[in-house]
């Protein structure tokens, strides 16, 4: 029985991001980009059908194991574009590490305003870094991956709703910018975002994504040891 019901979970998730795959493929408008349409779906029809998460997580967590073998495999689109990276190094290593350090000390520092608990303001240190590091990550400063989950998640789309705009609005038209900004700030999501840019921003972004997950497992500690001492 259990098994069926994983099954069940797996295959319902899949179908459900293929449909809106193909929704999105049509229309093309941002806020119908399949993760968050898809992860919409999917929340609602658990609700309609009062399924309970664990029961959901019976099938999920078989999705879930496969982020630690993403983390590794984050290391081949950086090798892909080594050329890319060797020419352009300083202004993607540059903006990589200003995008951490901006995306890190301001979630750290709203959250310290509105007056969250420690938990709390921990879990939103890794928000702009891909799901499976920014997890490893808030494991290791003490928060709660739960919310951790949640807050990249916000992170991802809304640089897939709103990033193209907010580029437009600040008149940044260069593809490396461009790229490193989506990559940085919105990990996967935006580095998806960005193939409508180009496959160049698309490449600079997944450096970008990839360059900004190991700079952050490295200065997460050094960041918050700055903000509470």
């Amino acid at each position: 029985m259990t098994l069926i019901i994983a099954i069940s979970m797996v295959a319902g998730t899949v179908l459900i991001y293929a449909l809106m795959a193909i929704l999105y493929k049509r229309y093309r408008l941002p806020f119908l980009m399949p993760a968050l349409t898809g992860t919409t779906a999917i929340v609602i029809l658990l609700l309609a059908l009062h399924i309970p998460y664990s029961t959901y997580m019976v099938g999920g967590q078989w999705i879930n194991q496969l982020l630690g073998p993403a983390v590794v495999a984050l290391a081949y689109p950086l090798y892909k574009q080594r050329q890319q990276l060797l020419k352009n190094w300083i202004p993607i290593v540059g903006g990589s590490l200003a995008g951490v350090f901006a995306g890190m000390l301001s979630g750290m520092l709203l959250a310290l305003m509105l007056g969250f608990s420690r938990s709390f303001i921990l879990s939103v240190v890794p928000k702009s870094v891909t799901t499976p590091v920014a997890i490893q990550i808030v494991n290791h400063l003490g928060g709660d991956s739960s919310l951790t989950s949640v807050f990249v998640m916000i992170a991802g789309f809304t640089g897939a709703v709103v990033g193209l705009s907010v580029l437009k609005w600040f008149r940044i038209h260069h593809v490396i910018g461009s790229g490193i900004a989506l990559g940085s700030a919105s990990h996967a999501l935006g580095t998806a975002k960005a193939l409508e840019i180009g496959e160049r921003a698309s490449s600079l972004s997944s450096i970008a994504m990839t360059i900004s997950a190991i700079v952050a497992s490295v200065i997460a500690p050094l960041v918050v040891w700055l903000v509470f001492h």
